[in-house]
């Protein structure tokens, strides 16, 4: 018998058949390959490799996700924030409302420090009375550290809230953040309720 529970296993990025993860390379590596391939030089300036942001050398940390959100056209972004251990619990136990059937996106916000990050994938799985309803996966990118003080933000596709009588209720999801080299840079638990309206 395994010992990782189901919703552990869920929470494993699918496999593209054919793709192998690189040769994991420190930012001097990366900033001395191929120094006169332009193309290359390009791709090493939108990783910020070009500059020095190597992060606080007391935080080990290569990810930082400093926010996730929800955003629906005309209302004030949900904010969960995720910047410190306490605020990540305080997510836990504080779930917020969706109104049925609107039009919402997700959007992160992150720093990286230290080296270049490969392949960051948002992983989510929602339950409703334990039974899995939904599986979202969203690659991020790669990223190297921050060139400047403003963090990284990405956009998620749009989604629409299920609507229905049978949609409303309480939902329990488990969210991650991993990379090509399974890394996992934070995992949490979160909930939400969808109702007929937003109050």
């Amino acid at each position: 018998m395994s010992n990782v529970s189901d919703q552990d296993e869920e929470l494993v990025p699918s496999q593209t058949t054919g793709y192998k993860v690189g040769e994991k390379k420190t930012i001097n590596e990366y900033k001395d390959l191929d120094a006169d391939d332009e193309s290359l030089a390009k791709w090493k300036a939108s990783l910020g490799l070009n500059a020095s942001a190597a992060g606080p050398t007391d935080d080990p940390r290569r990810v930082v996700i400093l926010q996730i959100a929800l955003e629906v056209e005309g209302r004030d972004d949900v904010v969960l924030d995720l910047s410190t251990p306490e605020k990540l619990e305080n997510v836990k136990n504080t779930p917020f409302t969706i109104k049925e059937g609107v039009d919402y996106r997700l959007k992160v916000k992150f720093r990286v420090q230290h080296e270049v990050v490969s392949g960051l994938k948002y992983l989510q799985v929602v339950k409703r009375k334990g039974i899995r309803v939904d599986k979202t996966e969203e690659m991020i990118g790669s990223y190297g550290p921050n060139p400047t003080p403003e963090p990284y933000e990405k956009k998620f596709m749009v989604e629409e809230a299920p609507s229905g009588m049978l949609a409303r209720g309480h939902y329990e999801a488990k969210s991650k953040f991993i990379d090509d080299d399974n890394v996992t840079h934070i995992e949490w638990s979160w909930s939400f309720d969808i109702k007929k309206d937003w109050d």
